[in-house]
């Protein structure tokens, strides 16, 4: 079991070094599929999933992610808890960069291949709606902006 810790952790430590898309390449299997809240379908293979890395870390190239629990697993699945930390300094799509940090929560959830030496299967979990609000793309929950945009909807200012 442990050995499948290991690998989800160097997956983990990917993310934050300079050669991920090598390091993703060691860890995940040929065809390993990767979905998450920016992702419209699974990314397939470990060139899409280092291309997905790559604009963000374009966006945030300080971007970081820190263990916040222990990594769980019964030797084929992991479930991997973690804090993104980055700051907007550079082009994120069409935003030009605000200079804003930004922190989310994620949690990993891992599938081991059929030996157990590869990572076969990502899922990332965290709030996309909560990151907008950080980077100022969306307002702030009950904010002038927000009763504003609601209105907007058509549903009126909230008591």
């Amino acid at each position: 079991m442990s050995d499948a810790i290991e690998l989800v952790g160097r997956f983990l430590l990917a993310w934050s070094a300079s050669g991920f898309a090598s390091e993703l390449a060691d860890v995940c299997e040929p065809d390993v599929h990767y979905e998450d809240p920016l992702t419209s379908k699974p990314l397939v293979g470990p060139a899409a999933l280092a291309e997905h890395v790559a604009r963000l870390r374009t966006g945030a190239p300080d971007a970081r992610l820190e263990p916040i629990g222990e990594l769980l697993t019964d030797g084929r699945y992991v479930a991997a808890p973690v804090r993104l930390l980055a700051t907007h300094s550079g082009q994120l799509g069409e935003f030009p960069p605000s200079g804003r940090e930004v922190v989310a929560q994620v949690m990993f959830y891992c599938q081991l291949g059929e030996d157990r030496t590869r990572i076969w299967r990502v899922r990332a979990f965290y709030d996309l709606y909560d990151a907008a609000i950080q980077l100022g793309v969306l307002p702030k929950p009950g904010s002038t902006s927000a009763r504003a945009l609601m209105m907007l909807r058509g549903f009126g200012l909230r008591a």
